[in-house]
């Protein structure tokens, strides 16, 4: 029997990150109102980055190499008996009662999904914009960009196991795919407290590679479309397109100026 209170998080990392990775697993570590069975997934030659996560108490599983996607699915694979999942990158944090919140509100609302507000933070962890799309991150799922925060995201993990494992032919949009799936399983629901922070800077992997990873997310989108709509897709690609490369820059933009203060 599943534990109400309890959630499995998978941090996967190339151990490339070990000046963030240590603030990333002790945010989730400091979550409190909930029990947390922490996994790092991570290369076996990556040694400092399994000191850090021995330090945080962290289940350590090796890295099979074929990509995020399959790093956190085999994450998924150390779960016990949790009842939801989360996956955070190694330099991205939980903020306070951030699951908490959320195992409350899928909880209350019997929801499949339940996510929140996210910070935008550069590099020396000041905070520069707030995602805050709401339930219209919900709305234009299917057809327009992805607005809701994998980081700042709680998911039953019954209805993850239901829908299979994250696709490991992606390599930006897994996320987008699983939620698009999981819609098939009930609802989803959001709150306006900010539960997580997503670190920008220019290598994260689907900033330094926007247009590859636009591609990606509007092939997974014209897959779970009705089959009489996808002939259609072009017609709001182009502008959904322009949208996230504008908003996209304008995130760039600020951190480099707060890089430079």
């Amino acid at each position: 029997m599943a534990d109400l209170g309890s959630v499995l998080a998978v941090v996967p990392t190339l151990g490339e990150r070990v000046d963030t990775l240590g603030a990333a697993l002790a945010s989730v570590r400091s979550q409190e109102g909930v029990d947390v069975t922490l996994v790092v997934v991570v290369p076996q030659s990556a040694t400092e980055a399994r000191r850090i996560a021995e330090d945080h108490g962290a289940v350590i599983v090796d890295d099979p190499r074929r990509g995020l996607s399959a790093a956190v699915n085999v994450g998924i694979k150390a779960a016990g008996n949790e009842s939801y999942f989360s996956w955070i990158g190694d330099d991205d944090e939980l903020r306070p009662g951030g699951l908490r919140a959320l195992a409350d509100l899928i909880e209350r609302e019997s929801a499949v999904v339940a996510f929140g507000a996210c910070n935008y933070m550069d590099g020396d962890n000041r905070v520069f914009a707030v995602s805050r799309a709401g339930d219209w991150a919900t709305r234009v799922l299917a057809w327009g960009p992805d607005l809701i925060p994998q980081p700042a995201s709680l998911t039953r993990l019954d209805d993850m196991r239901a829908v299979g494992p994250y696709d490991e032919s992606l390599r930006f949009v897994m996320d987008l795919d699983m939620f698009l799936r999981l819609r098939t399983r009930g609802r989803f629901v959001s709150t306006p407290q900010t539960v997580a922070s997503y670190r920008w800077h220019p290598d994260a992997l689907t900033v330094a590679n926007r247009d590859v990873s636009i591609a990606e997310a509007e092939a997974v989108k014209r897959k779970h479309l009705p089959a009489p709509l996808r002939a259609w897709a072009p017609v709001w690609q182009l502008p959904v397109r322009v949208a996230i490369n504008l908003v996209s820059g304008q995130l760039s933009r600020r951190a480099r100026k707060r890089a430079t203060r």
